[in-house]
Parts: structure tokens; C-alpha cells; sequence
């Protein structure tokens, strides 16, 4: 597999990154995880507009969702070789009427599913193109999932947004990378069930035995070499923060 860092902000984009985004690929397909504000513009940095095979969103918030609304006009308004055939989205409930209104103003109440099929999640294991993918509910004040994807014995775990739970440990157990949100300050910010801060992405790549922490949706009010060396202080394995455009094979 092949993952590359799209964006990797959180909240909102950074000077440096546009929000949450990452492209997995093997075997010739391309399976997007998030699509949060900027990644659109990003991500054909990358691949060809047209390219994707699967999108994956985590959770509906707007910086792992929203690129959505400008990714329906390039399919929905393409005029070039007709409109798109539509693409497979793996959302939570809810995700057309979310995006529906986000963009306000489509021809019809059923145009995003003209383009997007979508899919609802649950926590379980399915296929995506060559993928076999987990997922599982994570904690986070809207319904969030964390997905692991595997492929040729080899596997890359994503947390989406969460906060501690044993519901990602499980989901992480033995897997060769981990990108783990790090949203908050250890010492600082506690808040349960929201999100992670670097000592606890750490935890967890531990307790998962976790091949390579990978620290990513960091805010940009937030230190990130600070969230990296609380990461390191209890994860004794490779860790490091996530930048845009930068590619692992795994």
C-alpha cells in the first residue's frame, strides 16, 4: 500500500496543510480517507481529478467532510465526457442530507446521490476495492469511526477523530502504521471523549504494539513538536508528525 498525507490540519487549515486527507492506493486503485477544508485543491496535487475509486469519511464534521460540496460540482457539472458515474462514499448516516445542505443550493434534494453512492457505516469488516477494511465507532461528540485498511499482510490504521477509547486499541492491535489524531496538549486541554492529545496517541500506538506512529490533525494553535515528544515519551517504536505531501509505503 501506498498512503500519502493530502492534508493533515485540524480544525481548520493551516498555512502549511489544508485539514484532514489522506489517499491510500494498491493495485491500482485509490481509496480517499476524509476530504476536510483545502483537500480538494490538494489532492490534485497528487492524481488526476477523476481518479478516485472510493471515498472513506470518518465523521461529519466540516474538516473531514466539506471539500465534499466543491468535489460535487467537478462530478455533478462536469461537462467534458458527461457527468461522472457515481462514486462510492462509506459515510456515516446521515451524510447526503449533511452535505446536501452544506452546499445549499442543488438542482434537486437527491443531486449529491447522483454522483456519490452512498453508504452508511457501522462498526464491522467489509471490502473496498482490494481492501479489506475494519471500522469501528470511535468517541466523538457526533457519530466518528477509525478505520483500518489491509492489504498484501500488510495493514494502516487511521484513527479518524476520537478521544481514549479501547474500541481503537482493538482497531490498531499489530498494525504496520498508525496515524493518530494528537488534537490536544497533554497538561492543557481535557476534555473526554473529543479528541487525543500526543501522550495519548502514544498510549495507544503502545498498547497496540503499533509498527509506526504517525501524529496528525493537529490545530494549528497547538505545539506539534510538543504532542510528538509526549508521544515518544511512552511509545518506544518510530513517531512522527504528519506533513502534507509526504508518502509511506507500507
Amino acid at each position: 500500500m501506498k498512503l500519502t498525507v493530502v492534508g493533515c490540519s485540524g480544525s481548520f487549515p493551516s498555512a502549511e496543510s489544508a485539514c484532514s486527507s489522506y489517499l491510500v492506493e494498491a493495485d491500482g486503485f485509490r481509496l480517499l480517507l476524509d476530504m476536510g477544508n483545502g483537500a480538494l485543491g490538494e489532492l490534485q496535487r497528487h492524481i488526476g481529478l477523476y481518479d478516485l475509486d472510493a471515498i472513506f469519511l470518518s465523521h461529519l464534521h466540516a474538516d473531514h467532510c466539506i471539500d465534499m460540496c466543491g468535489y460535487f460540482v467537478a462530478r455533478y457539472y462536469r461537462h467534458e465526457g458527461g457527468r461522472c458515474p457515481a462514486i462510492p462514499v462509506y459515510a456515516p448516516d446521515g451524510a447526503e442530507e449533511r452535505l446536501t445542505t452544506a452546499y445549499a443550493d442543488t438542482p434537486s434534494e437527491k443531486s449529491m446521490s447522483e454522483v456519490f453512492d452512498f453508504r452508511t457505516l457501522g462498526s464491522g469488516s467489509f471490502d473496498i476495492g482490494p481492501f479489506r477494511v475494519r471500522t469501528e465507532k470511535v468517541c466523538h461528540p457526533v457519530e466518528a469511526y477509525g478505520i483500518r485498511v489491509e492489504h498484501g499482510g500488510r495493514s494502516l490504521t487511521y484513527s479518524g477523530d476520537t478521544g481514549v477509547c479501547p474500541e481503537l486499541d482493538a482497531l490498531a492491535a499489530g498494525t504496520d502504521l498508525f496515524l493518530c489524531e494528537a488534537s490536544f496538549t497533554h497538561g492543557k486541554e481535557d476534555i473526554p471523549d473529543l479528541h487525543l492529545n500526543g501522550r495519548e496517541a502514544g498510549q495507544h500506538a503502545a498498547r497496540a504494539k503499533a509498527g509506526r506512529l504517525v501524529l496528525t490533525h493537529i490545530p494549528p494553535w497547538t505545539d506539534a513538536e510538543r504532542n510528538l515528544a509526549d508521544a515518544r515519551a511512552v511509545y518506544d517504536g518510530p513517531a512522527e508528525l504528519a506533513r502534507p505531501g509526504a508518502v509511506y509505503e507500507i
